[in-house]
């Protein structure tokens, strides 16, 4: 080591010496949270993302997530009810009302007809509008779930409840509740990856993706559309990859020693976070260069090598999960469609259907030619639904709805074709099947091979998991 290298390594402080490494502070999930360890853990402490055996034998082993972040409207995608367009315009009937909870309507709105066009598709006989023409290719390859129910109607607090089974931030998401379970396959990248698309970011921001009180490995690694999907990830103009490599082993033994004299478990989380920076160095990149694949694919798909666009991250995100990665999660808004000058059903929400729609379904249909679709499960839908009644507002437009809003699942072990769920006639609740967030979460876990009752953490004397005390499996759906 020259006497720069030296300076460099006794001057520099975390952050900058983060920064310079390559790992940066924008990838804190590759990073440590010092002073936590888990009661009883069984993680190998050389390696934390290291494979791990689930409970039992499971019938996925990754998880796409494809987040329709500010609550789509089942009843102009997947949800005809001809007895709205019967009575468009008038109050619902107050029974109807008793006990259900709104975000702004203020009990004067009346019943709001869709103007989409419905047919129904496939064997299964899913009801499809017509914003949705490619979803009609995958419509028997998808389990359409119904009757979908949550308890937050606001933005923030709901996709937080969606992702970490609690309103505060603070929680597990998902997405680290599988990696500290299972580990990664994936030596070159994250075991969770983030991808966003759309004019702005999720509300609720990175506790949708965070790892709580987990360990920092395991929470989700944001990547960016570019050359450099990871801020701070490229070397130093002038530091070789022969030096950089001498480098990253210096420190390692360094960490190393103080870990042999302490027995921090975060000390070999760290250690692990400098070696993966080091290899993602040529992975991530490698990883974003969509151009590689046939034109025919890219076609499928709707992806523009270059431009950021919820079609290139749902071809991304294949290409995570073929590389190994457990869980990736795809956000894309705006989908609070209440009417108003940017966000109405009459011009925004189809523009943001034709966004999603083909690349959606590109995906499940890339996944299954492949033989990728039988170990992984694509979820799609938002942090809840949206209401019959319409919005007293120049434009045309629906409030957030919690009791009874549609999701889809392809994949994993979920049966493809199947239609489960009811809602009334109005669309305000369920009559048949219905099942709650915690339900699917449950599921999700099961499916992966844990028992969503023992996948605990123990923090500040109590044992935490995703579903809280809540949650049962939706045996049902699955294959």
């Amino acid at each position: 080591m020259n006497k720069h290298e030296n300076a460099f390594l006794r001057h520099a402080t975390r952050r900058h010496f983060f920064e310079q490494c390559g790992v940066g502070v924008g990838s804190v999930a590759l990073g440590s949270l010092l002073g936590r360890q888990a009661v009883g853990d069984v993680h190998d402490a050389a390696n934390p993302m290291a494979p791990r055996k689930p409970h039992f034998e499971p019938r996925a082993k990754a998880v796409i997530f494809l987040f329709m972040a500010g609550g789509p409207s089942q009843l102009d995608m997947f949800n005809d009810k001809p007895m709205l367009r019967k009575h468009h315009g008038s109050l619902p009937p107050q029974s109807y009302l008793d006990g259900k909870r709104f975000a702004f309507l203020k009990g004067t709105e009346t019943l709001l007809r869709s103007p989409r066009r419905f047919g129904r598709y496939g064997e299964c006989g899913q009801e499809l509008s017509d914003v949705l023409p490619h979803h009609r290719k995958i419509v028997d390859d998808v389990c359409w779930l119904h009757g979908m129910q949550t308890d937050v109607f606001n933005h923030g607090p709901a996709k937080i409840f969606t992702n970490t089974g609690s309103p505060q931030p603070g929680r597990p998401s998902m997405g680290s509740w599988a990696t500290y379970g299972l580990g990664s396959e994936a030596n070159d990248l994250p075991g969770f990856v983030v991808l966003q698309s759309g004019p702005r970011g999720p509300r609720g921001g990175s506790p949708l993706w965070a790892s709580g009180f987990l360990p920092t490995t395991y929470q989700g690694v944001p990547f960016r559309s570019g050359p450099e999907p990871i801020l701070n990830l490229t070397s130093p103009k002038g530091l070789s990859r022969p030096r950089e490599r001498r480098f990253v082993d210096i420190v390692s033994k360094l960490n190393q020693q103080r870990l042999d004299k302490v027995g921090d478990p975060e000390i070999a989380t760290r250690i692990a976070a400098y070696e993966m920076a080091y290899r993602m160095q040529s992975s991530a990149p490698e990883l974003m260069e969509i151009a590689q694949e046939p034109q025919h694919v890219l076609d499928g798909y709707g992806a523009t090598p270059g431009k950021p666009s919820y079609a290139n991250n749902c071809l991304l995100a294949r290409r995570l999960v073929e590389r190994g990665v457990r869980f990736v999660q795809l956000y894309h808004t705006s989908w609070d469609h209440h009417g108003g000058p940017s966000e109405n059903l009459e011009n925004h929400f189809p523009a943001i259907c034709k966004e999603v729609d083909q690349a959606s379904a590109a995906l499940v249909l890339d996944l299954k030619q492949r033989g990728l679709l039988e170990d992984t499960i694509v979820i799609w839908g938002g942090e809840f639904g949206r209401t019959p009644m319409g919005e007293a507002r120049k434009t045309t437009g629906r409030d957030h709805h919690i009791d009874a809003y549609s999701m889809w699942a392809a994949g994993g072990g979920f049966k493809g074709g199947l239609v489960h769920g009811q809602t009334d006639e109005l669309g305000l609740a369920a009559t048949e099947q219905g099942k709650h967030i915690h339900d699917l979460q449950a599921t999700i876990l099961h499916q992966l091979g844990f028992n969503h009752e023992r996948l605990t953490y123990r923090f500040q004397g109590r044992d935490y998991r995703l579903t809280d005390v809540h949650g049962k499996i939706l045996h049902d759906v699955l294959a």
